[in-house]
């Protein structure tokens, strides 16, 4: 059985003193049923509720209220039951048998059986669904038997290490098979799952509004308190912009907000206690700028390298994200196995950056921009207004402003999240910022592998380096066929990586969350950090 994989989870809790209530001792500690919580999010609306549908952190925010998977992890990343006992692979890593749990329901009334297991696989393979990071995921998955009502017995065309880590993601949970009939627009508008809320009310460009599950009984192993949620009703405000949330958080009209600005958290902190901070980080790959090596600019390693050198990272994260996170120079991050940093290979050196732009021959224009056959060297940024704060854009402005000191005309082209995914498909970049998460090593493969060039069904890439490298597509496919032998295969499919310079690695993808003192038992769900309120009870 292979759950003994453990992670350095990095999970921040700033618990200030100073309880800023009347409430007896015993009525602070001891959870009280009841009540209604409001979490403002600054992450993008989804345009469906459905994770299986594209798969993006909106959905995850919002779905892992109603959805629930087959495992979870623990804060050091082990991997544990939740609607499945176990998981067990094969010796030839041809099949894995999944043992499910017993009576457990989705909240229509349908049973929670293997046949469900076999539809949402089939749900996500599907080329109608639309599905990208779960489809993904599932890319080595033949066929789903039911061979027992509570045993499902997964068929694969290869091994993969990293499947049941895959099935602990929101993007691949499970859904009522009876639900999962209904039109895309139907299931897109109000899952069924088996988690602890039931969605009541989609009012589209303000909230969701969700209702207790009255019956729930599937909580994940990692959970404190097994039984139905405290709350009754939970609602999810969406609130693009970072000051509107925190002063709404100030003011008491909403009680949980995200994405707080580096600023905010360490204002929080100087305060009284009233507003606390819980920071987590996402894992998967690292908040990086990746390489269109398919355009003009980059494709020539000399101005990629020059690139990679051209800006003062460290100083600006460190200046910018006030101490809420450090630079990072691994591909992948903190929390996710296999890792290696790679300090060496971006150390700020603008007079070596105009070197080898000199050696490529693009030559410094009267204006301040470099030149070479009538091309002017310049780096499209498309950047989602909906997937980063201010504290991102700003540590972009340092790059685009840097890296013009050496002749790059950068220029940093601000967007909705449906235009980002847009201008993503369609190779409008010269470098893009673009987050993937997931559970394991293995999203190396996903973001890396040559086959990630071509879309998935919902018309998303993820490679977007535009690299075809035999060598690194057999040690990224052989590291996920091999547990025992993948770290050192995917040390060296980085070193190729960091060697043809098509990745700059920022920071950590992180999960930034202010809440008021009279919010208790509020946790980060392990897997991709993403905010738990099912032990959540308002004091």
């Amino acid at each position: 059985m292979l759950f003994s994989r453990r992670l350095s989870v990095l999970i921040l809790v700033a618990a200030l003193a100073g309880c800023g209530t009347g409430d007896t001792e015993a009525e602070q500690t001891q959870p009280q049923r009841g009540g209604t919580l409001t979490f403002a999010t600054g992450d993008a609306e989804p345009t469906c509720l459905d994770p299986h549908v594209g798969g993006n952190m909106p959905q995850k925010i919002a779905g892992i209220h109603v959805m629930e998977s087959l495992f979870t992890m623990t804060e050091e990343g082990e991997l544990l039951p939740w609607l499945a006992e176990s998981g067990v692979m094969s010796e030839d890593g041809m099949t894995w048998t999944v043992t499910l749990r017993d009576g457990i329901e989705f909240t229509d009334g349908t049973p929670f059986t293997a046949e469900a297991v076999k539809a949402n696989v089939e749900h996500i393979q599907d080329p109608a669904t639309e599905s990208s990071t779960g489809y993904l995921a599932l890319e080595h998955v033949d066929r789903v038997e039911a061979a027992d009502p509570l045993i499902a017995i997964i068929h694969m065309t290869q091994p993969d290490v990293s499947l049941m880590e895959s099935f602990a993601q929101t993007w691949l949970a499970m859904e009522s098979p009876v639900a999962l009939q209904r039109s895309m627009e139907e299931n897109c508008t109000s899952p069924v799952g088996t988690g602890p809320f039931v969605i009541e009310e989609w009012r589209k460009q303000h909230s969701i509004t969700y209702s207790r599950n009255e019956s729930y009984s599937s909580a994940p192993a990692t959970a404190g308190h097994e039984g139905p949620a405290y709350l009754d009703t939970l609602v999810l405000r969406f609130m693009p912009d970072a000051s509107s949330r925190y002063a709404a958080l100030q003011a008491g009209d909403v009680d949980v907000i995200d994405s707080a600005q580096p600023d905010t958290i360490a204002q929080a902190q100087a305060q009284d206690g009233q507003i606390r901070a819980l920071i987590g980080v996402r894992s998967g790959a690292s908040t990086r700028l990746e390489l269109n090596t398919g355009g003009v600019t980059f494709s020539d390693p000399l101005v990629r390298q020059a690139f990679m050198i051209a800006s003062d990272i460290d100083a600006g994260v460190e200046t910018l994200f006030f101490g809420t996170v450090e630079r990072s120079t691994s591909l992948v991050a903190s929390t996710t196995p296999h890792g290696t940093s790679h300090d060496d290979a971006f150390v700020f050196d603008q007079d070596r950056a105009n070197d080898l732009l000199d050696e490529a021959g693009w030559v410094l224009g009267s204006d301040g921009v470099r030149t070479k056959d009538g091309e002017r060297l310049t780096v499209r940024i498309p950047v989602s207004t909906n997937q980063s704060i201010p504290a991102e854009q700003s540590l972009l402005e340092q790059i685009q402003a840097q890296a013009g000191q050496v002749g790059f005309e950068v220029t940093l082209e601000p967007m909705d999240l449906a235009s980002w995914y847009a201008a993503a498909g369609a190779w409008e970049f010269d470098a893009i910022t673009a987050p993937y998460g997931k559970s394991s090593p293995d999203v190396m493969r996903i973001i890396f592998h040559s086959d990630g060039i071509e879309p998935a069904p919902s018309g998303y890439h993820a490679n977007n380096i535009n690299v075809r490298n035999d060598e690194l597509d057999s040690l990224l496919e052989r590291a996920n066929q091999d547990a025992a032998e993948r770290g050192e295969l995917y040390a060296q499919a980085q070193q190729i990586i960091i060697d043809g310079a098509y990745v700059l690695p920022l920071y950590d993808w992180q999960t930034r969350v202010l809440y008021r003192d009279d919010v208790a038992g509020l946790r980060l769900e392990t897997n991709l950090s993403a905010p738990w309120f099912h032990e959540v009870w308002m004091k």
